[in-house]
């Protein structure tokens, strides 16, 4: 169980500061991170953390692949968790 929760965590890290690098990135005019690498780390267990990022970075947030898309997969995302913890205890 601690495995999974320290997943979770980096997970969630790693999509929040992707969301965080991907808003400097287009402020500064650079090199974006492609809109598939973001929904993949969302999607892998990373939804909370790129939603807690487009609300604190407002980045994202008039997508509307983003809009639904990120919460859909935070909804997923819970199921899963809830379903492994399940059968591990």
């Amino acid at each position: 169980m601690a495995v999974l929760l320290l997943y979770l965590l980096v997970v969630n890290a790693v999509g929040f500061f992707l969301f965080g690098y991907d808003k400097v990135r287009a402020v500064r005019g650079g090199r974006r991170v492609p809109e598939k690498r973001l929904f993949l780390v969302a999607a892998i267990g990373g939804a909370a953390g790129a939603w807690i990022a487009m609300r604190s970075f407002r980045h994202k947030t008039k997508h509307a692949s983003f809009t639904f898309g990120i919460p859909a997969l935070l909804g997923s995302n819970v199921v899963c968790v809830a379903l492994l913890l399940k059968v591990m205890l």
